[in-house]
């Protein structure tokens, strides 16, 4: 837990910041140390504003919502909190349209939810949500009102469309949602961060090692050289934009990680979770595809001599027929990167692919369905 206490005489307003663990308590972390300055200049110079941050799961309750009345007058009442600000990194939406952000006036408590921050620009986002949060709760005579955050200016405007699951739907008082198709897009850029993809290589054990023996074993011989040195650079990119897709759709397919909605009018969501898998593995993949053509690129310098590797092609190589050589036995090992992924437990894939919360979300939909 983190404090930073006030600079300015006056009433005291204590902020409580409830996070998630991971990307969201990082962001609450940051936001206690500057926030502070900024509610001052831009909501009132007339208080202390007193932030506090505390990292735990932010549970949902059986119909699947945040229970935001009950943590925050359990926070409020516990801790001495006068407002209370969730961060969660659940992905949440009012109807077509990502909700970047809710409220609650009589709970006096509003939530962010991370992934529709994006991948990038997070900070900044986190901190304009959070003042507009903390104007919408403190200043007196304020209706509950639904609002839109346009992708480029971030300034609300009034929502065109009404929803069934809108904000009285869900038990709140309003929210900040974003344009339709680019909110969606910045929700999945957030989801797929969220997910970390770059963990896939590390976690991922026997896939990467079967893919640095096989390549390992397409540099030092001598078909592959001959194979390598016939083939043109348009062709070698086909084959190994093939191998990542094949890897990518292995992976998803074996490990069943493709959602099939059992009700029609999940399609959309479930469409959301689907393209946010496809882009974590892909991304994945692909920095795996980076690591082992720069590793090898390393080791095919360091044991293949020049002139014998000339002598044996009967042409002159230089830098390019290296090149050739290590692209073409990264594809193949790629591909046997993902025969290896099936060494891996279903369970281990998930801990790879999805973030904590994503592997909650699954792990429940999982158990409901065996029900």
């Amino acid at each position: 837990m983190t404090e930073a206490p006030p600079d300015s005489p006056g009433t005291r307003v204590r902020i409580g910041v409830l996070a998630d663990p991971g990307v969201p308590t990082q962001l609450a972390e940051w936001l206690v140390d500057e926030l502070p300055a900024s509610l001052r200049s831009a909501v009132s110079d007339e208080f202390d504003w007193v932030m506090t941050s505390r990292c735990e799961p932010i549970l949902l309750d059986e119909d699947g919502r945040i229970p935001i009345t009950e943590l925050a007058a359990r926070h409020r009442r516990a801790r001495e909190w006068d407002l209370v600000l969730l961060l969660t990194d659940l992905p949440r939406r009012s109807g077509a349209r990502p909700v970047a952000a809710e409220f609650d006036l009589d709970a006096r408590a509003g939530v962010v939810s991370v992934p529709a921050l994006g991948a990038v620009g997070q900070r900044r986002r986190a901190r304009g949500l959070a003042l507009r949060l903390v104007r919408k709760l403190t200043e007196p005579g304020r209706e509950p009102t639904e609002c839109a955050i346009p992708p480029a200016t971030g300034t609300p405007r009034p929502s065109r469309d009404a929803s069934a699951a809108g904000p009285a739907a869900r038990g709140i008082d309003g929210e900040l949602a974003m344009a339709a198709l680019p909110g969606r897009l910045r929700l999945l850029n957030g989801m797929v961060r969220a997910n970390r993809p770059w963990r896939l290589v590390p976690q991922l054990s026997s896939a990467t090692a079967a893919a640095v023996a096989t390549a390992a074993y397409a540099i030092v011989t001598a078909s592959f050289w001959e194979m390598s040195a016939s083939l043109s650079a348009s062709r070698l990119m086909l084959i190994n934009l093939l191998a990542v897709g094949a890897m990518t759709v292995w992976i998803i397919a074996y490990n069943r990680l493709w959602e099939r909605p059992p009700d029609p009018t999940d399609r959309a969501k479930s469409a959301l979770y689907n393209a946010s898998t496809l882009l974590t593995i892909l991304i994945g993949v692909a920095c795996m595809n980076v690591l082992l053509f720069t590793v090898m690129l390393v080791a095919a310098a360091a044991l293949i001599d020049p002139g014998y590797l000339a002598d044996t092609l009967r042409r002159p190589v230089g830098p390019g027929g290296y090149l050739k050589l290590v692209w073409l036995g990264s594809s193949i090992g790629i591909v046997a990167g993902a025969l290896g992924s099936s060494l891996e437990s279903e369970d281990a894939v998930r801990e790879a692919t999805y973030g904590a919360r994503e592997r909650e979300r699954r792990r429940a939909k999982r158990d409901e369905a065996e029900r």
